[in-house]
């Protein structure tokens, strides 16, 4: 923790060297900030388990974005901040405060941007658009936060180039900084750094490569690659995305993938209603294997409100990644 306050404390001495600048303009720095949010809360009737609901989230959202080159974004969520069941009723002991996101930015060109701080991996689309009101489910595919780690604290480079009628964007990144809070459950990597390729037009098409050691019973140091894909066959949306992960021991380094097809019901009358299919796979090593399938339906309320309903089955056991019944309500604020 020490590390990371010494860290956040070099980034605003930083964004102060920007103030003699700032000084002149008429309007002062604090007028850059905004605030917002999200939250989600859900029902789980999960096979063989007790019936559940739980307020899911809340994630406040904080960026600064004013008239110099700098720019500022943070996520700070509150993660199961209350839940009941038929055994526990009321309880909040799962709470935890995670910080999702913390980082600056310079923009050098249109073309060059350098980004400090905590970020999310950029080596997978779900991963970098994992909010609850975006995504059409209320589970995420196990394969987007099983096989890498979701965040890194470190340094990236990114931009975009204009190529023909479409925008290849690029994201070469590293970690300097180890997690410094680390969950029971949740997997453990560092030596991280990768970089994401991706080619946007009327598909949005990605490649990723990523190397970093996990930690634990799966103690190994891995490659990997990874293929992300979002587009439209008519108005139908079809995604996807598919990991090979390599061990340097040459042993088994485990893979993953899922495909996903939403599609609006407006041709039955149902507008703002999609009608949402999954397939996924999961292998780990000394873990096993395991499929997973989803049906299910996402009713579009309002533009920032997505009410979710899905019904799981497959094989095999994963954290967070229950087999039943769900619904849940999504909100940006």
């Amino acid at each position: 923790m020490r590390k990371m306050i010494i860290l956040i404390a070099s980034l605003a001495s930083l964004l102060a060297l920007c103030k003699p600048v700032m000084a002149d303009e008429e309007t002062s720095w604090k007028d850059g900030f905004n605030v917002g949010g999200y939250a989600s809360a859900g029902f789980t009737l999960e096979r063989n388990e007790d019936a559940r609901a739980a307020l899911n989230e809340i994630s406040l959202l904080t960026t600064w974005n004013g008239d110099s080159r700098w720019s500022f974004f943070s996520e700070i969520e509150l993660e199961n901040p209350l839940s009941w069941d038929d055994e526990e009723h009321f309880q909040s002991e799962s709470a935890r405060v995670d910080l999702e996101r913390f980082y600056f930015d310079y923009n050098f060109s249109e073309k060059v941007n350098l980004r400090v701080g905590r970020f999310l991996t950029p080596n997978s689309r779900w991963n970098l658009l994992h909010a609850a009101p975006l995504v059409w489910t209320s589970t995420r595919p196990s394969v987007t936060s099983r096989l890498f780690p979701t965040g890194t604290n470190g340094i990236m480079v990114f931009g975009a180039l204009p190529v023909w009628n479409s925008a290849f964007e690029y994201k070469v990144f590293s970690e300097v900084l180890d997690d410094q809070d680390v969950e029971d459950q949740e997997l453990e990597f560092n030596h991280v750094y990768g970089a994401r390729f991706s080619l946007k037009n009327q598909s949005d098409i990605g490649l990723s490569f990523l190397s970093y050691r996990e930690e634990g019973l799966n103690a190994e140091n891995y490659q990997l690659l990874g293929l992300d894909f979002v587009t439209h066959i008519k108005q139908v949306e079809v995604s996807g995305e598919a990991f090979q992960r390599l061990s340097t021991k040459n042993k088994d380094g485990g893979s993953g993938a899922y495909l996903q097809t939403a599609v609006p019901l407006s041709f039955i009358g149902l507008h703002q209603w999609h009608w949402i299919t999954r397939l996924e796979t999961l292998q780990r090593p000394n873990e096993g294997a395991y499929e997973r399938w989803l049906l299910g339906a996402a009713w579009r309320v309002r533009p920032r409100h997505l009410l979710k309903f899905e019904f799981t089955g497959g094989s095999g056991t994963q954290p967070d990644s229950p087999r039943g019944f769900l619904t849940s309500y999504a909100l940006f604020f």
